[in-house]
C-alpha cells in the first residue's frame, strides 16, 4: 500500500482523461464517521458476482439466460447442442455475439458464419438468422440500432448451401420481436421457406463481419453506439496498480480465461473463468493478476441492472486482505 495512480475517464465520450494521485487505504477505506445526527450518504451493496460454468452439461433446450438488462441494453448467456426451433428477425436492434466455448453455425441472410471461440459477429436490424450449436455457449448483447465495428474483420460470412452438413429442410418459423428480442415481445410468429430465406444472401452485397482480438496486452475495442461499448482485455501480471474510475457508464465484465483479484471501493472479490461481475460508474477499480488472463468489458451509459442470481459479493477491503495480493 501506498501512493497509487487513478485514471478519471469516460467510456462512451470522447474527452481526455485524467490521471490522478491517490492514497491506496485511504482510497479503499469507509468514510470517517458522520459526526452529524443526520445521514448524510447512502449504505452501499458490494459488488455482486454471476457465476454460470464454461463446462458444457447436457440440458434441453430453452431460452437464453438474461444476465444484465435495461432498457437499452440486454446481456444474455445461452448453451445448444441443437438447433434454434426458429429465425429471429430483431425490429430495433442489433444482435452481438461472442463465442465462448464449442462450435456454433450462424445461419442468416448475409450468409453463414462457422463461429469458434473467441470470435464476435454483429447481426443488422432486420436480418433473419437462426443458430445450430454443437456443445457450446456464447454470450448475446442486444444493443439499439446501429452499432458499428471497431475494427477490421477477420472474415465475413460466406454464402453456403446446404448451411452445415445433414442439413434437410423442414417446417419452421420466423418470429419478428421487439423490446431488445427479450422473450414475450414477439410480434408475429409465421412459417417461413427457409432455403428461400437462405437463398436472400445471393440478392445482399452486405456480409457479417467476424471480429477478433489482437492477442495483445490491453483493450481491443470491438463495437461502439452512443450509449454502448464492447471489447476484450487481456493482462499480464503486473506489480504496478493502477485504478480507474469510470464517469460516463456502468461496466460489465466478463472473465474468459485465468484469474484475477478485482479491487474496487465496493470491496475485493477473486475472479475465474465464467464469472461477471458490474462496476458501477463512478467506482474506482483495479485488478491485480498472477497469470496471464482475458475478459470481456461492456459500458452502458445508462443503468444496467443485474437480472440474474447472484452467486457471490465481494469481501469487505482491510490492509492485510490488499498486502496478501501482493506478486
Amino acid at each position: 500500500m501506498g501512493i497509487v495512480n487513478e485514471v478519471v475517464s469516460l467510456a462512451c465520450s470522447p474527452a481526455p482523461t485524467r490521471l490522478i494521485e491517490r492514497d491506496e487505504h485511504l482510497l479503499l477505506s469507509p468514510p470517517h464517521s458522520n459526526p452529524f445526527p443526520v445521514k448524510l450518504w447512502r449504505d452501499h451493496e458490494p459488488l455482486s458476482v454471476v457465476h454460470i460454468s464454461q463446462q458444457y452439461k447436457a440440458v434441453p433446450f430453452a431460452p437464453p439466460r438474461g444476465v444484465y438488462e435495461s432498457a437499452h441494453l440486454r446481456v444474455e448467456w445461452q448453451t445448444m447442442d441443437n438447433r434454434q426451433p426458429f429465425y429471429h428477425r430483431n425490429c430495433d436492434v442489433d444482435e452481438i455475439s461472442y463465442q465462448i466455448d464449442g462450435e456454433r453455425t450462424l445461419m442468416t441472410e448475409l450468409g453463414v458464419v462457422e463461429h469458434r471461440p473467441g470470435e464476435f459477429s454483429r447481426i443488422p436490424r432486420g436480418v433473419a438468422h437462426d443458430n445450430y450449436g454443437r456443445r457450446e455457449s456464447h454470450l448475446l448483447f442486444y444493443a439499439p440500432a446501429p452499432v458499428t465495428e471497431e475494427r477490421s474483420p477477420a472474415r465475413q460470412s460466406e454464402i453456403v448451401f446446404p448451411p452445415f452438413p445433414g442439413w434437410e429442410p423442414g417446417p419452421v418459423n420466423e418470429a419478428v420481436t421487439q423490446c431488445l428480442g427479450t422473450p414475450g415481445h414477439d410480434i408475429v410468429v409465421a412459417p417461413v421457406d427457409e432455403p428461400r430465406l437462405l437463398a436472400q444472401a445471393h440478392a445482399e452485397k452486405e456480409r457479417l463481419q467476424v471480429l477478433t482480438g489482437t492477442g495483445d496486452p490491453g483493450v481491443s475495442w470491438m463495437y461502439r453506439s452512443p450509449g454502448f461499448r464492447l471489447g476484450t482485455v487481456r493482462r499480464e501480471p503486473s506489480a504496478e496498480r493502477t485504478y480507474r474510475r469510470t464517469l460516463d457508464a456502468d461496466e460489465v465484465q466478463y472473465q474468459i480465461s485465468g484469474h484475477r483479484t478485482l479491487v474496487s471501493q465496493r470491496g475485493i472479490v477473486e475472479l475465474g473463468p465464467g464469472d461477471f461481475v458490474r462496476i458501477p460508474l463512478g467506482i474506482a477499480c483495479t485488478s491485480v493478476c498472477r497469470e496471464p488472463n482475458e475478459y470481456l468489458t461492456l459500458f452502458s451509459d445508462r443503468h444496467l441492472p443485474q437480472i440474474a442470481e447472484t452467486t457471490r459479493t465481494a469481501e469487505p477491503y482491510t490492509p492485510e486482505r490488499l498486502a496478501a495480493l501482493q506478486p
